[in-house]
């Protein structure tokens, strides 16, 4: 179907995702919770509360429609009206990897959404952890406790090395999922930034909307205008995390970075570009060399 990958192009849009995400949830700090939540199938309990995902088609599959440069002058006006288009690399004119210039357009909303939502919850769990604040259960079967730190990202490399794999891999999942599931795929006129919702035959006990699990009936007689302006806050939501989150890590990273956070945010003494750089992943190479 259009949802499947169908060339090497696009195969490679999946795995740069997964590994995108996969830097950003490295520090997230949220990964305990992120681990916690797996183990107790309670991730759309959080995911609910962002208006981020769209809501799962009614039985008809929507017509394509690539969105244009003149689409992102439009939203760019809606999103933020002192601004407006802001385009200094000239990406809304790009052709990657060889595909048409819409299909790019597709691809680069697609990942801001992506990533704007990520970085919320990036910017939250950096908080969250920060402060030492865990849930009061232990981390592991072993009865290990969730890791207390003063500066969020030494919790990732204080997790265990499989919570790490089962981090990945579920991300990994999430994304393979979107991509298989979604219909219209959104390098060819799909929905930006739509889920595909899990049917009864994947969740024991029922369907699961990550959009609106609960289901609340407000959110499924929103108009198209409602979803319209609730997709454009969070844009513009997203696009500050990201910089909130950057923010934390670089002062974290380099004392006085950020004047704003000076003595506010302590010093890692990590390397937030090497996620792996305590795990065993680096030695797999002299292990089996």
């Amino acid at each position: 179907g259009d949802g499947a990958p169908s060339s090497m192009y696009e195969c490679k849009i999946l795995i740069l995702h997964a590994l995108a995400r996969f830097i950003h949830l490295k520090n997230i700090i949220g990964t305990n919770i992120i681990l916690t939540m797996m183990k107790l199938a309670a991730l759309a309990v959080l995911l609910g509360s962002a208006a981020a995902f769209a809501p799962a088609p009614t039985g008809r599959v929507a017509s394509a429609v690539c969105e244009t440069k003149a689409d992102l002058q439009d939203l760019a006006a809606k999103a933020n009206p002192a601004i407006k288009f802001f385009d200094p690399l000239n990406l809304a004119e790009a052709e990657f990897w060889g595909t048409s210039n819409e299909a790019t357009i597709g691809f680069l909303r697609e990942s801001e959404v992506k990533h704007g939502r990520i970085a919320m919850f990036a910017f939250i769990g950096y908080i969250v952890h920060a402060n030492g604040v865990t849930w009061p259960w232990a981390m592991t079967l072993a009865g290990d406790p969730f890791p207390k730190v003063s500066n969020a990202p030494e919790a990732w490399d204080a997790i265990p090395e499989a919570a790490k794999w089962q981090i990945m891999l579920f991300v990994g999942f999430l994304e393979f999922w979107r991509e298989q599931q979604c219909g219209t795929h959104y390098m060819k006129g799909g929905k930006i930034g739509y889920f595909p919702p899990f049917d009864a035959k994947y969740i024991p006990g029922g369907a699961l909307n990550l959009y609106n699990p609960f289901p609340r009936k407000d959110i499924a007689v929103m108009t198209d205008e409602q979803k319209e302006k609730r997709l454009v806050a969070e844009i513009n939501n997203g696009r500050l995390a990201m910089l909130g989150i950057f923010g934390f890590i670089s002062e974290g990273a380099s004392e006085g970075a950020v004047p704003a956070l000076k003595g506010i945010i302590p010093h890692y003494d990590g390397n937030v570009m090497a996620p792996l750089g305590t795990s065993i992943f680096p030695d797999i190479p002299a292990l089996i060399g």
